[in-house]
């Protein structure tokens, strides 16, 4: 198979043969448009006028609009998106709101990287029905490969609104004669464009194994947006039409606000209050002259295109007639200036959207993010805040996201945190970086010493300086640090089983509606080796975390069950005495079925009680459960404290008296979205057109496949255990529920007993002194390993008050059960002769 840019080019040149079949040339020509070459590049153009090249900005002599717009409506950013949707509304299309920009519903990204992520891959392709038909939506988007142009060249980000222009039509309604008629209408009505300040640009475009057709726009050297119409399927055989037909049209927000306004950089039209009030709290002015001289050129400075920096920045100089370190000297703060502004608004979508910065995968970004932005405020003494700006952009952008005002407090927390660990190790850092200095540091050390212990190259350039010593720092150091994390976090999804199976009907499942559905009658679909599927069934397979049931098939034990595609595979102990056709009765094991419905419906209600006592931006990030625990992996940027997780017990438990009864329905996936939010989606993407919606009304809503309890009250008693850090930005909560709680708490009471024997003391007492003893323990231990004096006990652990009841004893073990059990029986010695002294 051809690469993507293979088919790209193979299909651009076939296109170009054939632009009638391809493009909207009816549209173009009854508006006057020429179709021409551009005698640089060699691109396929369309102008009202003759001229000789097209009008990327390097063939036509770059940005030609700064300070001179040809645009006759100034729009801000804001109302940018505002008159884009009236008109689009006005001629059919549907507003839709954006998507978070963490992309829970897909597997295959972290985050949304354009508007049309929000439809992939199940109304692309269309196994669901979208939202809207035809749609456009302000659809905030993630990239980081431009962090280290952001701020210099005064148009890259690494946060923006895509405004997409989406369609997804059978090819008997597809009309892309519509579609672009549609868009140049914006330009000339939206933008109030001159037909003749309009040049449409011929290409093609492939991706994901489709490819097709697509038609870009400029106006004086800036491209505002792009058309792209996913029309072939890419094949062994060859292209294949494709049965649904996709109008992909994506157009820069943050370009066409720039472009109506002529601003000298796109920043200071996308968030102009932020800002005025940077501008304010730092004291650094802008050379709007110098600038507007600048940026024509400093696409120059690119760091993917441009091969020699130093030469670059001395080609510009030298072309606006400015001495190179006095172009710095002026550009650079202001690059600084930019790129705190940008970075906090990425971050506080991202935040307020639920992404929580990690040394994992896509989140690592964000913390490379937070870690540059919060690197100039230090490096230029600026008197200001990430927390600060966040609460600027949030309130600018109120009439456009207005969501992002209700999650501030949230943002702030993760902030704190962050920018903590950030200041703990600045001490260190200093000490470390000019011990790095002395030594030889080439780009691989460097990037290693920020990516490990988050020292900038810059502190350690300084430290370098100081030595007589040059250290070079890559321009595309950033990128080089975001490219060691683009692995993604380890997959905690269930191992699946895979066999070899005939094309057979999906298995009905019974125990969707009813987790006390345990025996059932069934027709034989297949049989092979120890491998049994039915035509339905009641069995749960190993699936989202859950252990599989166990039961009868006839007479032969039923010991795993695995869901392959739409089947559940049933595999006996033994060869199966049963043979395609047969009826048979299956029949589940009660009691484990029981636990691991507690266990999975509690799940839910630890999950919604963090989020209650946490804050919004929890998420599950996986789960687990199996007969005597369960975890809980969720989205949280600090260890939890034991008054944390004693408030996520107390809530959790408060939601089982309630006694709320469980909702379990099947609904289309794009009626649960619009209903429900992207939030059902916890643990990972959920699969299918129609998802089964688990929902405790006013407590927590899911897509889950799993077995639930009829009733909270059915959980029985939720018992945490522990909490642990799985990975940077993912803590653990271990848990009993139900049945398995009450084991837990007949451990701890026959514990407790066994130890009071031993002591000839009265059992309510023994918590209390072990945690006396437990503290003075850790004391101990730190002592021991510092190889100072061991302390002197306190008071006698046994020297404490009768009205130490076993409520206080058990409220203060499962704060602490691990420790405090497992010290309890390291240490039974230790308390008895401890308490003889």
């Amino acid at each position: 198979m051809p690469t993507d840019k293979e088919v790209k080019k193979e299909f651009r040149a076939v296109a170009s043969k054939n632009p009638e079949k391809y493009y909207a040339v009816s549209v173009l020509q009854e508006n006057g448009f020429l179709r021409q070459q551009c005698k640089t590049c060699g691109k396929n153009f369309w102008s009202v006028e003759r001229r000789e090249t097209c009008d990327d900005a390097s063939c036509s002599g770059g940005f030609r609009f700064l300070g001179n717009t040809p645009a006759t409506e100034k729009l801000d950013y804001i109302q940018v998106w505002k008159r884009f949707a009236s008109i689009f509304s006005e001629r059919g299309y549907t507003p839709i709101a954006r998507y978070p920009v963490v992309a829970r519903w897909r597997k295959d990204t972290d985050f949304v990287q354009a508007s049309i992520y929000d439809f992939q891959p199940y109304v692309v392709s269309g196994e669901v029905e979208p939202p809207a038909n035809p749609l456009v939506v302000p659809q905030f988007c993630l990239r980081f490969n431009d962090i280290d142009n952001v701020g210099i060249t005064g148009a890259h980000y690494t946060g923006f609104d895509m405004i997409g222009q989406h369609a997804f039509m059978k090819p008997a309604d597809w009309n892309q004669v519509r579609y672009f008629g549609d868009i140049h209408n914006w330009l000339t009505k939206g933008l109030g464009l001159p037909t003749k300040e309009i040049v449409y640009h011929e290409d093609a475009w492939a991706g994901g194994g489709n490819f097709g057709p697509c038609m870009e726009f400029f106006s004086r050297g800036l491209e505002l947006g792009n058309q792209v119409y996913m029309l072939y399927e890419q094949t062994p055989s060859g292209p294949k039409e494709l049965k649904l037909k996709v109008l992909d049209m994506g157009m820069g927000h943050e370009r066409n606000a720039w472009f109506t306004q002529g601003r000298a950089t796109s920043y200071e039209s996308t968030f102009p209050t932020v800002l005025k009030n940077l501008r304010h709290s730092t004291g650094l002015g802008v050379d709007e002259e110098l600038t507007r001289k600048f940026i024509p050129y400093a696409s120059y400075l690119n760091v993917d295109e441009a091969e020699d920096m130093d030469k670059a920045w001395q080609m510009v100089a030298h072309k606006i007639g400015h001495n190179e370190e006095e172009l710095k000297a002026a550009v650079l703060p202001q690059s600084a200036l930019y790129s705190v502004a940008e970075h906090s608004r990425t971050l506080l979508i991202a935040l307020a959207d639920g992404a929580i910065p990690s040394n994992v995968g896509g989140m690592y970004n964000l913390r490379v993010l937070l870690r540059r932005a919060q690197g100039f405020i230090d490096h230029y003494g600026w008197n200001v805040t990430m927390q600060q700006l966040c609460e600027w952009h949030a309130d600018y952008l109120r009439p456009l996201y207005p969501e992002l005002v209700e999650h501030l407090d949230d943002v702030r927390k993760v902030m704190d945190v962050e920018i903590a660990k950030y200041r703990a190790s600045k001490d260190k850092i200093i000490s470390v970086a000019a011990k790095a200095a002395a030594s030889d540091v080439d780009t691989n050390k460097l990037v290693e010493l920020y990516d490990t212990q988050g020292i900038a190259p810059e502190l350690i350039q300084t430290e370098a300086r100081k030595l007589g010593k040059k250290i070079v720092i890559p321009d595309n150091f950033y990128q080089l640090v975001a490219a060691r994390h683009e692995q993604p976090a380890q997959d905690t999804a269930t191992k699946k089983e895979e066999i070899d199976l005939p094309t057979l009907p999906d298995t009905n499942i019974l125990y969707y509606d009813d987790w006390e559905r345990l025996e059932f009658n069934a027709t034989v679909l297949h049989v092979k080796d120890k491998f049994v599927v039915l035509d339905q069934t009641a069995f749960y397979p190993t699936s989202g975390g859950q252990l599989h049931d166990i039961g009868k098939l006839g007479s032969q034990n039923v010991v795993t069950v695995f869901k392959q595609g739409g089947l559940i595979v049933h595999v006996v102990d033994g060869t199966p005495d049963v043979k395609t056709g047969d009826k048979v009765k299956g029949s589940v094991d009660m009691l484990r079925r029981r636990q691991l419905a507690q266990h999975h419906s509690a799940t839910h209600i630890v999950n919604a009680a963090a989020r209650r006592v946490l804050g919004s931006h929890i998420n599950q990030a996986s789960a687990k459960k199996e007969l005597d625990k369960a975890h809980l992996d969720i989205t949280h940027y600090d260890n939890l404290s034991e008054q944390q997780l004693e408030s996520i017990e107390k809530e959790a438990n408060r939601i089982v008296k309630e006694g709320i009864p469980t909702k379990l329905t099947l609904i289309p996936r794009t009626q649960a979205e619009k209903a429900f939010g992207m939030t059902i989606y916890q643990g990972g993407a959920v699969p299918g057109k129609v998802l089964r919606i688990v929902q405790i009304p006013e407590v927590d809503v899911e897509a889950c496949a799993g077995t639930h309890v009829h009733n909270t009250h059915e959980v029985g008693e939720i018992k945490l255990l522990k909490s642990s850090k799985v990975q940077d930005g993912v803590i653990r909560i271990t848990f009993v529920a139900g049945d398995a709680a009450r084991k837990e708490r007949e451990k701890e009471k026959h514990l407790l007993l066994e130890i009071a024997q031993e002591l000839g003391v009265d059992a309510p007492l023994i918590p209390e002194a072990a945690k006396r003893l437990f503290d003075h323990w850790k004391k101990a231990k730190k002592a021991a390993e510092k190889k100072s004096p061991i302390p002197a006990a306190e008071t006698s652990p046994l020297e404490i008050s009768e009205g130490n009841l076993i409520e206080k004893a058990a409220a203060f073990l499962q704060t602490q059960p691990d420790h405090v059990l497992k010290t309890l029986q390291r240490f039974k010695k230790d308390i008895s002769d401890w308490s003889r002294k």
